[in-house]
């Protein structure tokens, strides 16, 4: 028989924090966008539009978690999507 403390050692997904979760779906949602999509688009703004919906939503829900240095993070990451739309586009 399987103890109690296994599954209580396991909190919140192996202890992934949610603003890593947040910067990843970015990543992945831009990636997939920016090569498929012309930036003209209407779709591409659709799905812009959601993504920043969605990341108001999760920041709001998760707002004690957001310190100094997870806002400092989360605008690198922001940075970096933008130079990937750069580089996407040059290619």
């Amino acid at each position: 028989m399987i103890p109690e403390e296994i599954y209580k050692r396991r909190r919140r997904h192996n202890n992934t924090p949610e603003s890593i979760l947040l910067i990843i779906a970015n990543y992945v949602v831009t990636s997939v966008l920016f090569t498929s999509v012309s930036a003209t688009s209407w779709f591409f703004a659709v799905v812009m539009a959601g993504l920043i919906w969605y990341n108001v939503y999760i920041i709001r829900r998760n707002r004690e978690e957001y310190t100094r240095v997870n806002i400092i993070v989360y605008i690198v990451a922001w940075v970096g999507i933008v130079g990937l739309f750069f580089l996407t586009r040059n290619i």
